[in-house]
């Protein structure tokens, strides 16, 4: 079982940035965090974080036959993108979206993703935790997916662990 973590703009900051809303945890505290409940679940970890739209894209592309499950923060780019949304639609993994805060509790234009509609779950509001949580739910996506049917389909997202 891989995970492939990829975080969006500005992620790099937290612990600096605005830690009433995001927390003063690191995304290399978070990392860890992520590696050592992974590694208690026996999966395997790719951590990337990246200020560019393009490289994201291009991970999310590549992600295709390298990895079971995606778990995205594309922070700003959740609201904006949909280059992002196309690429996530385009590949056929498993994607989980997901949030240090919870984005419905905030600002207006924070509430809308783009990629929702084509991710087959949302985590928000949980902190670092939301990170740890993300490893459990990929594990399941993952688990439910070779039960029902062994591949991942646009069809199923939403549905999966129904």
């Amino acid at each position: 079982m891989r995970i492939l973590f990829l975080n969006g703009p500005n992620l790099n900051l937290l612990g600096q940035r605005e830690p009433e809303v995001y927390g003063s945890t690191t995304l290399e505290d978070i990392e860890s965090r992520v590696r050592s409940r992974a590694q208690a679940k026996g999966a395997e970890v790719d951590f990337r974080q990246s200020n560019s739209e393009a490289e994201l894209v291009g991970w999310i592309q590549q992600a295709k036959g390298n990895c079971d499950v995606i778990v995205l923060n594309a922070a700003a780019y959740t609201h904006t993108s949909i280059a992002l949304r196309d690429a996530i639609s385009g590949i056929g993994v498993p994607t989980i979206e997901i949030h240090l805060s919870n984005i419905h509790a905030r600002e207006e234009f924070r509430r809308h993703s783009m990629i929702a509609p084509v991710c087959c779950g949302i985590i928000v509001g949980f902190g670092a935790d939301s990170y740890t949580l993300a490893v459990d739910a990929a594990i399941n996506v993952k688990a439910s997916i070779s039960a029902k049917t062994g591949a991942f389909s646009p069809a199923t997202k939403g549905s999966i662990l129904k």
